[in-house]
């Protein structure tokens, strides 16, 4: 008899994942066709969330940049500081918004909004103060 796996198929149709990342923070990211779009971050939302209007501004980059549909948008964020968090969300959002929509890739990666960012603290070296800060050397 062989195995369906109809469970599998249907909760696949509800939603989209992709995931973000940025330095350290890790963000999982659902689509989830809706009547507006609506941001739950962490089971909180966006303003209470990301306190600025600029990281505000960066996690709803990707949705504005595409003029898709209405989606909620239900992400799960771990690691980084706010900043990291909200650029990982937006890369995040990004693929998504691929899956959704291939036509897309073209206009979110000339924005930059695809390529995981790479940049990430350098480890402190030993024998040094910092990463490549050395110790005060005198002459006499």
């Amino acid at each position: 008899m062989p195995i369906t796996k109809t469970k599998e198929k249907v909760s696949k149709d509800r939603y989209v994942e992709a995931v973000g990342r940025r330095k350290t923070s890790v963000a999982r990211v659902r689509l989830i066709p809706a009547s507006k779009n609506i941001f739950k971050i962490n089971n909180r939302d966006l303003a209470s969330y990301f306190p600025t209007e600029e990281l505000r501004k960066i996690v709803e980059e990707a949705v504005n940049k595409a003029k898709i549909g209405t989606f909620d948008i239900s992400i799960h964020l771990k690691g980084g500081g706010i900043h990291s968090q909200a650029e990982a969300v937006r890369h995040g959002i990004s693929r998504v918004l691929i899956k959704i929509d291939e036509a897309l890739k073209l206009k979110l990666k000339t924005a930059g909004f695809l390529k995981r960012d790479p940049r990430a603290k350098e480890r402190r070296k030993f024998g040094l103060k910092k990463a490549r800060k050395s110790a005060q050397w005198s002459k006499r």
